[in-house]
Formats: C-alpha cells, structure tokens, sequence
C-alpha cells in the first residue's frame, strides 16, 4: 500500500508521504527485538547503520543518517532521515501493530521534498520490509 500526496503548490510545499506495511509472521516482540540488532538496523536504516536510543545518531554506509526521534519499545519509533547532508530532514515513522498471529509493520515517511524520487523511497522501504519479513521466514525455521 503506497499513499502519495502530490497535486498542488501547498501540497509540493509541505512535501509528499509514503506508506508501505506488510504482515510478517512474528510477534511485535519478536519483531521488535530484531529491529534493534545490527541485522535489523541494517535492515530497516542501511548497511552499517545501528539503531539507538531517543536522540540517539545514526548513519549508513550509503551516507542516509538521522536522529532517533521517538522509541517505544514493541510498538514505535520515529527518526529522522536525510537522504544526504546538503538534503532536507524528512521523518520516518515505524509501527508494530499486532495481528492476524503476527505483526503489521507500516512504515510512514513524511515531508519528503517533491524533487525526491518518490518510487526508489517507495522501493527502498518494500525492501526493508522484505528484509525484516525474509528475518521473520528465518525464525520460524529455527522454531
């Protein structure tokens, strides 16, 4: 599910969102405690990215880097993302929603410039999705 905002000068000026979510087969606690591993940083963030605390940096080999911005352990967090340094700040929002016997994870990026390439963040955030889903196919094997 991708949600774009686009059209008008207001809506250009405050920046266009992306959704993305998908069901994995893990709990929100398993989800969450492979999140906050190097694997899962890496995969949510880039390579060579660690995810801290709230307001805490991070920053990924391929130059993205932000701020924790909100951590709620099992449930949320909010970070900052600049796609390089002479970039904007735009915010990246991750949820853990139970259901169906494992978990939603929907990431929602704001206030992306309208001169971003709205389908690579699109694709990039499917990828990281796959990678934490391809993490949950993993667990259930060693279960």
């Amino acid at each position: 599910m991708t949600e774009q905002v686009a059209g008008d000068t207001l809506a250009n000026a405050m920046g266009t969102t992306v959704t993305v979510g998908r069901v994995v087969s893990l709990s929100p606690k398993e989800v969450w405690r492979f999140l906050v591993t190097r694997d899962g940083a890496e995969a949510l963030l880039g390579d060579g990215a660690v995810l801290g605390d709230k307001g805490d940096s991070w920053r990924a080999a391929n130059g993205t880097y932000g701020v924790v911005r909100s951590y709620h352990p099992l449930e949320q967090i909010r970070f900052s993302w600049h796609a390089a340094d002479d970039t904007p700040k735009t915010l990246v929002d991750v949820h853990l929603i139970p259901e169906d016997g494992g978990t939603r994870i929907e990431i929602r990026h704001e206030q992306i410039p309208h001169y971003f390439d709205v389908v690579a963040i699109t694709k990039r955030w499917e990828a990281a999705l796959a990678k934490v889903d391809d993490a949950s196919a993993l667990a259930g094997a060693t279960n």
